[in-house]
């Protein structure tokens, strides 16, 4: 069986995005391959999405924001949208989810923390939901 790849959606790919990715990268290994891209991405990554995902054991830190295109979105079985609207393309045979998330942009700890753990919930699920032998 080939690995399932999923693609995670954002406008800024700076909070949101990076941390589901991060996350599905921690969680599945490599049984899933893992993209992430923004719609309009930011130069960098939340400083608060880095530190609360480093409190989790996950270092963030290195990514860059990359921007949506049509290829991330054909090369992907699942793509997970996370407040990008109308700007992700869709294709016909792909599984999407809508993720309703605030998005973490000028937020305090305390919050991108509570965005950080509804997100790991929501990894755990799409990881089971992908390849229950893997959960």
């Amino acid at each position: 069986m080939t690995r399932p790849t999923v693609l995670f959606v954002c406008v800024h790919n700076a909070g949101r995005s990076q941390m589901a990715a991060g996350y599905l990268q921690h969680l599945a290994g490599d049984r899933i391959d893992v993209l992430s891209a923004g719609s309009a991405p930011k130069d960098s990554i939340n400083p608060m999405a880095i530190a609360a995902m480093a409190e989790d054991g996950i270092d963030i830190s290195a990514n860059q924001p990359k921007v949506l295109t049509v290829g991330a979105v054909q090369a992907s079985d699942a793509v997970i949208t996370m407040g990008c609207g109308d700007a992700c393309p869709i294709f016909p045979g792909k599984r999407y989810e809508d993720w309703e998330l605030d998005d973490p942009a000028g937020q305090d700890l305390d919050a991108v923390r509570r965005i950080r753990d509804d997100i790991k919930e929501r990894v755990r699920e799409l990881i089971v939901s992908l390849n229950p032998a893997a959960g």
